[in-house]
């Protein structure tokens, strides 16, 4: 089943560097997911975050305000 991955935040570094690694642990472990990113403040806000970078899977806020390691990204994606 695919998983749906959302990316929060306004386009800033760290927000990048998320992505990134999500990305990156998608990529190298043929991980069947999808990745939106989502940058509107509104929509953002419908999450109920105030700190950006948020990582979002399967509609589940699992990491907000801070880039995580990829392992941390592999655990949460298995």
């Amino acid at each position: 089943m695919t998983k749906v991955i959302k990316i929060l935040g306004t386009g800033c570094p760290k927000c990048q560097s998320m992505t990134g690694v999500v990305k990156e642990v998608i990529a190298e472990n043929g991980i069947d997911a999808s990745i939106e990113k989502v940058e509107d403040v509104m929509e953002i806000m419908k999450f109920n975050v105030m700190t950006t970078p948020a990582l979002v899977v399967d509609n589940v806020i699992t990491i907000k305000g801070r880039v995580p390691s990829k392992k941390e990204v592999l655990d949460l994606l298995n």
